[in-house]
């Protein structure tokens, strides 16, 4: 039974309970609702007065006098002239009264869930990151959150911006099948003219990052008997949305160019590919295949969906343009993101395409979610309009090559058994380990050091694919630990082959 609050324990109740970001004030509010939540403060229960609770946390009695009339707004707590405050019990008693009607019905039947499910996306292969990677000192991964790189001034004043009366009135309402008006006009003059692509309003979509776009094509597009190739290796989650539609999924073999152009290309119906950068061996596809794909495509019936996930990120400062750039069929589906130089956590990317099929994905996208968040879209339109965006990818491509420089010659150095793919730009690279390294065994002894790698065998469709390889990120690993963090990989390696060697008496 929960013990009423008295004297010190307010404060220790704070500590607990709130969270330091929020304004003191905040904090107390906070505080308060736990409390009444859970129990140590009853209904009907008084609360300290402003000027006691304020003494006992060391707070002004202003700051508990806002947090207290506040809590009254909302229901939590009532006043009561001459009386102070005191915990609602009208709140209360509509909770307790929800618990008391759940409590009387009759024993659950359990569900048997196994049965149900026509799929279970839980059991396919996919990345796997810790929740704590960042506490980890040597966080080899890729596509993760840096602070140190990213831009909060710039993200916070773009924020505060598209908080102005005149711009709340823009996105706060339901947008339906819409999408921010000011974010698609910079993307098709801004961002998509790097890529040597020209859109226009009719031929884009903006998504919950890319990954909720190839989910809405292969939705739309993809069923049972729709043949889709993949390159192999290739991204882990194109191939399990794809494998969700159709088991015809068809492995196609990369090489130090990418994707190779065959006529086994004739026999698919969609192909997915990375051309800028392959995932997950980082390597580009040159001009002269990029036609012949095309060409390709054209002569076959083929449609290719291209996704340029890392489309901004290139060492040289001269991208290849983008495989859509050359299409003069419509035979593309561009899926870009601009979440991933920005922020994992935003979640937005869009989608280049013929208008026809944007209309589709649009009523398709309104039975999933209607729309993205129209303040993320509008402050992300702030952030391009006003140059940050230039700024901050200018800021992290130099960072990458700079870690990408280091990564490379901390593995010449320490562990010249591997074999590197080279680097054209990215967050990333692809080593090929010893034959008696096991990747999966690798990650794990790796990760008692506390060096976080990727084991590559969840980028191959075979679940033992021929050769162990790793992906290493450096997007997210500060520069001074990542010769340090090699080394250690290097320690954990020469200690594995170790053991694999056999005894001299043997």
């Amino acid at each position: 039974m929960a013990q009423p609050l008295q004297g010190a324990m307010w404060k220790q109740l704070l500590q607990r309970s709130a969270r330091k970001n929020l304004t003191l004030q905040g904090q107390i509010q906070e505080m308060l609702v736990s409390a009444i939540l859970g129990g140590q403060l009853k209904p009907g229960a008084p609360v300290p007065s402003s000027r006691e609770l304020a003494f006992e946390l060391g707070v002004g009695r202003i700051t508990v006098v806002l947090a207290y009339q506040q809590l009254a707004d909302e229901g939590y707590l009532e006043s009561r002239e001459r009386k102070g405050h005191f915990v609602s019990a009208a709140l209360l008693g509509q909770r307790m009264q929800i618990r008391i009607a759940a409590g009387s019905q009759q024993p659950n039947v359990p569900i048997s869930w196994a049965q149900r499910l026509y799929q279970r996306p839980s059991a396919q292969r996919s990345i796997v990151k810790p929740a704590n990677w960042q506490k980890s000192p040597y966080p080899f991964l890729y596509g993760q959150f840096d602070e140190s790189l990213f831009p909060t001034a710039a993200w916070r004043d773009c924020c505060l911006k598209a908080l102005s009366v005149l711009d709340i009135r823009d996105w706060a309402p339901d947008q339906i099948t819409r999408d921010d008006e000011s974010l698609v006009e910079q993307i098709c003059t801004r961002v998509l003219p790097r890529r040597g692509v020209w859109a226009t309003r009719e031929q884009l979509i903006i998504t919950v990052g890319a990954q909720h776009a190839l989910y809405m094509v292969a939705d739309l597009l993809m069923r049972e008997s729709t043949r889709v190739g993949i390159e192999d290796p290739c991204y882990p989650d194109a191939r399990n949305i794809f494998s969700s539609r159709t088991a015809q999924i068809v492995p196609l073999p990369v090489d130090d160019h990418g994707l190779m152009v065959d006529n086994r290309l004739h026999e698919l119906d969609y192909l997915y590919a990375t051309p800028s950068h392959q995932c997950p061996t980082g390597v580009t596809m040159p001009l002269h295949r990029r036609e012949q794909l095309l060409g390709l495509a054209d002569a076959a019936d083929l449609v290719i969906i291209e996704d340029d996930f890392e489309s901004e990120n290139n060492f040289s400062g001269n991208p290849i343009p983008a495989l859509k750039s050359l299409d003069r069929n419509e035979r593309v589906i561009y899926i870009g993101s601009l979440s991933k130089s920005m922020a994992p956590g935003l979640r937005i990317g869009y989608i280049v395409a013929a208008p026809e099929l944007i209309s589709e994905l649009r009523a398709l996208r309104r039975l999933m979610i209607r729309h993205p968040s129209s303040f993320i879209q509008r402050s992300l339109s702030l952030f391009i309009s006003l140059g940050y965006n230039d700024a901050h990818l200018k800021r992290l491509a130099e960072a990458q090559k700079e870690r990408g420089t280091i990564v490379l010659e901390a593995l010449a150095r320490h562990v010249p058994q591997c074999t590197v793919t080279p680097l054209s730009g990215g967050g990333s690279c692809w080593v090929q380990l010893p034959d008696n390294v096991p990747a999966a065994e690798l990650a794990v002894r790796a990760a008692e050091r506390g060096v976080l790698i990727e084991p590559g065998d969840v980028f191959f469709q075979a679940e033992k694919p021929a050769g162990h390889f790793i992906r290493l990120g450096f997007q997210s690993i500060n520069a001074r630990v990542i010769d340090e963090g090699i080394a250690t990989l290097a320690d954990v390696i020469k200690d594995m082959q170790k053991r694999c060697q056999p005894s001299k008496f043997g």
